[in-house]
């Protein structure tokens, strides 16, 4: 499965990076249609992501509703992305069978 779609980081008191972009209600709700193929436990849902051009592996999870895509520290560097910038995000979900 494949998602596209533009947000502001936003800072979320939790595990470091601290930044993380939050995938909006629509593409959340499909996501949570297939978490239970997805997910490898604690609703924790690993992707590839790209924001500005940089490809990582990293995990969303689920909060208030929608997931987050934690923005890792060396993608913030390599960026110049912060809490309150606006940015692209493709991700990449392998859907099991």
């Amino acid at each position: 499965m494949d998602l596209s779609f533009d947000t502001t980081t936003i800072s979320w008191r939790g595990p470091a990076p601290f930044v993380f972009a939050r995938v909006p209600e629509d593409e959340s709700d499909a996501i949570a249609e297939v978490a239970s193929l997805v997910t490898y436990g604690w609703g924790a849902i690993p992707v590839t992501a790209r924001i500005e051009g940089i490809e990582f592996t990293t995990s969303l999870f689920p909060r208030e509703g929608v997931y987050l895509v934690p923005v890792k520290v060396a993608v913030q560097r390599a960026t110049g992305v912060g809490v309150g910038d606006d940015v692209h995000v493709d991700l990449h979900l392998e859907v099991r069978d």
